[in-house]
């Protein structure tokens, strides 16, 4: 039987029949996919970025390496997917995945944890439409670990009741006056490629060195710095719902950041502050607010222990950026990785000679 087995694996001369072309190129791609895949899940990921959140930090048209090993890759929550994508297979409004079967996230041993100024990436918590592991990845700054207090005054964070230093490149909204309307070489020279005209001059976002810089311009008359002023209650900033809560994006908190095993008491102010985190990412079958109470499963609660780690997360383009100012913390399971550096950087508004960003190749991100 077995030498039987052997003629028929085998040629006359006794050696394996030699694999055809097509053989050979499929057993290369099913090879490359698999590979690709594994890395891609256990190690580095490619990622761009799409918009201005982090600017001038992060540029639109940055291509970056994000590290899965420095907090640990996750294991796969939707294993019913189209390798190699995300939520729709390339080019397509095609669903590239499933959700018949979704299995227990855990996490791998990682280098560190995630520490505050990381520059983070992570499924933005707000789209409850897709699997944890499937929603639109987004990139900022860790501002707040799990416990720390957090509070935004005049513009100026504070953590635990100190001033934290800005990063070397984060902006602001300034007003930029001038005596008369500035030519396209200004706004390339700075490229101010979102700046808005206003009834009272320009609107741009800029670092300090650059709104000290144009200050100094023959036909500029003043730079002003936009602020929110302290007890405007701003639209979308959380609380939503919580009118007492008179915050905005420049006047913030102070608000303790939950961390795992933390327990707080449920009064109004901490159910304003909390109840959506124990809605919808602490796991609960069913979470209800019933006459002023909480009740998850049916039963009514005094106070609460959170069952994972969250961060606060905010862009270094302060205002033109939508993060947990907005939407609240980030839950750990949805940590997905530290950026670590450029590896391309393409200007989309220059011609094809300066299309590319030279001195941004390789850069690390810190």
């Amino acid at each position: 039987m077995i030498t039987k087995l052997k003629k028929k694996y085998t040629d006359k001369k006794g050696q394996k029949p030699k694999k055809s072309k097509s053989r050979e190129w499929a057993d290369a791609i099913l090879f490359a996919v698999i590979a690709a895949t594994l890395i891609r899940w256990l190690f580095l990921e490619a990622y761009t970025i799409p918009t201005g959140s982090m600017e001038r930090s992060l540029l639109v048209g940055d291509f970056l390496f994000v590290s899965k090993m420095h907090y640990g890759a996750r294991t796969p929550k939707t294993p019913l997917q189209v390798p190699l994508t995300h939520q729709k297979i390339w080019g397509t409004d095609i669903p590239s995945y499933v959700d018949w079967i979704e299995l227990p996230q855990y996490r791998l041993p990682g280098l560190q944890d995630v520490e505050r100024n990381d520059v983070v990436v992570f499924n933005v918590p707000i789209e409850l439409e897709h699997p944890v592991d499937l929603r639109t990845n987004y990139i900022k700054r860790a501002v707040a670990i799990p416990g720390d207090v957090i509070e935004i005054r005049d513009q100026q964070v504070y953590v635990n009741g100190e001033a934290q230093s800005y990063p070397e490149s984060l902006q602001f909204s300034y007003l930029i006056r001038t005596k008369d309307i500035p030519n396209d070489r200004f706004f390339m020279r700075y490229e101010l490629y979102d700046a808005k005209g206003s009834p009272e001059g320009i609107i741009a976002n800029l670092t300090e060195e650059m709104a000290k810089e144009i200050a100094t311009l023959p036909f500029v008359t003043s730079v002003e710095p936009l602020l929110r002023e302290e007890g405007f209650k701003e639209p979308g900033v959380m609380p939503v719902s919580a009118q007492e809560f008179a915050w905005n994006i420049d006047n913030f908190g102070p608000l303790t950041i939950p961390a795992e095993g933390m327990t707080i008491p449920l009064t109004p102010e901490n159910i304003a502050k909390y109840y959506n985190t124990i809605k919808y990412y602490e796991g609960h079958e069913e979470v209800a607010l019933v006459d002023g109470k909480v009740l998850i499963e049916g039963e009514p609660l005094e106070e609460y222990t959170f069952l994972q780690d969250y961060y606060f997360m905010m862009g270094d383009n302060r205002h033109d950026s939508y993060d947990s100012r907005f939407w609240g913390f980030v839950p750990e399971d949805h940590i997905v990785g530290k950026a670590l550096f450029i590896w391309m950087s393409v200007d989309h508004f220059k011609g094809f000679v300066d299309k590319i960003r030279w001195n941004r190749i390789f850069n690390g991100i810190d």
